[in-house]
């Protein structure tokens, strides 16, 4: 079985071979665009979530010791801890930025 194309017919067979290729690297971006978004905003939701725990077991913590103060250090160690892990934490968010935006696109798999 033999097939004769016409050189316009080969042209058009690589015109059509190339826009698919060109329509399939662009969803490609964005579906990584969108993936990117999606775990971005998982992560302030973890985040938040993660703050609110620790918030709650911190205030549960604190409130059984200011209740039942039969121990002074322990009264001082409790409501300390928490200050010093709030310091720690805003001083590093105040002081380091994000290196996510700056990765480089080639090579990201």
């Amino acid at each position: 079985m033999t097939v004769n194309l016409t050189p316009t017919q080969i042209l058009a067979g690589i015109g059509i071979l190339l826009a698919l290729f060109v329509v399939w690297r662009f969803c490609a971006r964005k579906a990584r665009r969108a993936a990117d978004a999606a775990r971005a905003s998982a992560r302030i939701v973890s985040l938040a979530g993660r703050v609110l725990f620790m918030g709650a077991a911190f205030t549960g913590v604190q409130w059984l010791v200011i209740t039942h103060p039969r121990n002074p250090t322990l009264l001082l160690v409790v409501l300390g801890v928490p200050d010093l892990i709030a310091a720690h934490v805003l001083t590093r968010a105040l002081t380091l930025t994000s290196l996510d935006a700056t990765k480089p696109r080639r090579g990201r798999r």
